[in-house]
């Protein structure tokens, strides 16, 4: 998920003018570049907002300086402001008055400051501008009453970052002003519950929450999200509402670097084009359903709301309808699991798939006609895998003729398929240590 960085500029194609003027209570001369309505002031040793620049400028960087607030008068000179960039000061408070005569102000950014020192009041400057789109409050050292408190009657944000804090636990009154928000940045931080926390928010699109401590995601129904990355958690469970009818816009599911024992609850209706499941515990447990040497073993799961002490959700693992809607996938990313096998007619749900990485798994045979991999397949990567075999008839190799790439490398192969590779005209690499076939 993209990070809002500063306005790149083209210093190669337009003017610059050095122009010196006093820091106010600092002993030299501040330098700023300006390039047409843009002051650049970074790195410059300001303790406090120059206050000889044109009027009219519409961009300020102020970043990795020395300002501890940013007071009523500091930008009183530069009403024309639609982006401020405060980043690495030491920033511990706005007053409240700061931004009262910059209704144009859209693009804000805080980010590595101390704002956890004079929170309250800071937040009282914020709610001054009624035209705020772009906010970055990342590392500041923000808990959860703090960030609430400074996010009051935000309502016209669409892209917040709050990634790097110390934020715990997200309920419904976390975001409940930001009604248009279509982003947000929440990685870096322990968050290990959200309880309710995106209901106001119905027209977010991206979500990230990865690095966090999130220990599941289940009754998720977030139809509108397009983007979420929850990447790097300890997420055993992800399981999306199975009663709505209405389809889910997903279209990117990162859960990578997690604890998933199971293929993830999917949407039953959706558009998910990518899916990144790589190092976690998943494989699939069709097989031991009817497993007579297990007579005591069940073959379902009960999910509590402890809170409410009462079940809520009842799931039969082997079930392949939970495999959810997996039609539009086109990216599935396996790699470091345990996958031993594919479930009967898995493959056959992904029409148009076209990269299935499956290196580093328990994999012991590969049958290409059986698991009847789709034309659409350019990549095939099932390295560092226990294949003994690979099978493939005539009329499967005709229909993966847009393979590009195929690694087999890192198995126990006895055999190979006659003219596999030759029958593969697309192929312009093989991946495959020496002596793996005997």
């Amino acid at each position: 998920m993209p990070v809002h960085g500063l306005t790149p500029i083209l210093l190669c194609l337009l003017p610059v003018w050095i122009i010196p003027s006093p820091a106010w209570g600092h002993p030299q001369l501040s330098e700023c570049r300006l390039i047409q309505r843009t002051a650049l002031c970074n790195d410059a040793k300001l303790s406090s907002v120059p206050p000889g620049l044109p009027r009219n400028i519409e961009e300020l960087q102020l970043n990795y300086n020395h300002l501890q607030t940013l007071q009523d008068v500091s930008l009183l000179r530069y009403p024309s402001l639609t982006s401020l960039s405060v980043a690495c000061n030491s920033l511990e408070k706005l007053e409240s008055n700061t931004f009262q005569d910059l209704s144009l102000l859209e693009s804000l950014n805080l980010a590595n400051n101390n704002l956890y020192i004079g929170y309250p009041e800071t937040s009282q400057a914020l709610k001054k501008l009624p035209g705020l789109k772009v906010l970055d409050l990342s590392e500041n050292k923000l808990e959860d009453e703090m960030a609430a408190t400074l996010l009051q009657n935000l309502t016209s944000l669409e892209y917040l970052n709050l990634s790097g804090n110390l934020l715990q636990r997200l309920d419904e009154t976390s975001f409940s002003d930001l009604n248009k928000l279509k982003e947000l940045n929440l990685q870096r931080n322990i968050i290990f519950e959200i309880d309710g926390a995106f209901g106001s928010n119905s027209k977010l699109q991206r979500l990230n929450l990865a690095f966090n401590d999130l220990p599941c995601l289940i009754d998720f129904h977030m139809t509108h999200l397009v983007v979420l990355n929850a990447s790097h958690n300890f997420i055993e469970w992800f399981i999306s509402r199975q009663d709505l009818n209405d389809t889910f816009q997903l279209e990117t599911l990162d859960l990578s670097d997690n604890k998933l024992l199971f293929f993830p609850f999917l949407p039953s209706h959706s558009n998910l084009r990518n899916l990144y499941l790589s190092h976690n515990r998943l494989r699939f447990y069709e097989q031991l359903a009817d497993n007579a040497t297990l007579p005591n073993s069940t073959t379902t799961v009960e999910f509590y709301n402890l809170r409410k002490n009462v079940s809520n959700v009842t799931a039969e693992l082997w079930d392949d309808s939970l495999h959810g809607d997996i039609s539009s996938l086109e990216i599935l990313d396996l790699r470091g699991n345990q996958v031993e096998y594919f479930p009967y007619g898995f493959i056959q749900k992904m029409p148009f798939l076209s990269r299935l990485q499956m290196c580093t798994n328990c994999l012991e045979s590969l049958n290409l006609t059986s698991e009847q991999f789709p034309g659409s397949l350019y990549e095939l990567d099932i390295s560092n895998n226990r294949l003994k075999q690979v099978v493939a008839d005539e009329g499967t190799l005709t229909v993966l003729g847009n393979l590009t790439y195929f690694n087999l490398s890192l198995n126990d192969l006895d055999r190979l398929p006659s003219r596999l590779f030759s029958s593969l005209p697309s192929l312009r690499a093989v991946a495959n240590a020496p002596g793996t076939v005997r």
